[in-house]
């Protein structure tokens, strides 16, 4: 079993103990995500340390847009309990990059690339995506990108 796979199992008893509802519920939906997962296509599978950094990517990302959705709605306090659960899920995932480091990763792949101009840009994310894999959301790479091949 992977590492994070068994810290999360243990911070699930560690929630259930303390009675921490917030960490309880969001950690079981993250098993519950991570289980579907191993699950999903021909065979069952276990999933490695990356696999499951990506599944709790993606439902830090749900939580977000269903937080803004709420917020847009007018739904303060649905909003909050999303972004409290993005938060114990974020502390599952590796550190974002910060703005500087990320347009730096950028600069190089565009270096080697040789890319230039808005047209390029699809050829300089498929040099980026791997370098940053799961430390900045897709937009904001390419958010960077364009503003980098625009300039």
């Amino acid at each position: 079993m992977s590492a994070l796979k068994d810290k999360l199992k243990a911070d699930l008893a560690a929630s259930l103990k303390a009675r921490d509802e917030v960490r309880l519920r969001t950690v079981r939906m993250a098993l519950a995500a991570i289980n579907v997962e191993e699950v999903s296509g021909a065979a069952a599978r276990e999933l490695s340390d990356d696999e499951i950094i990506k599944v709790l990517t993606k439902e830090a990302k749900k939580r977000k847009e269903a937080a803004e959705a709420f917020a847009g709605a007018g739904r303060a306090e649905q909003a909050q309990a999303e972004l409290d659960e993005r938060a114990v899920l974020d502390e599952y995932l590796p550190a974002q990059l910060s703005d500087e480091e990320l347009y730096a990763l950028v600069d190089e792949a565009i270096a080697a690339t040789g890319a230039s101009g808005p047209q390029a840009m699809g050829q300089v994310m498929k040099a980026v995506t791997p370098k940053i894999d799961g430390r900045a959301e897709g937009g904001r790479v390419a958010k960077a990108v364009r503003a980098r091949l625009t300039s």
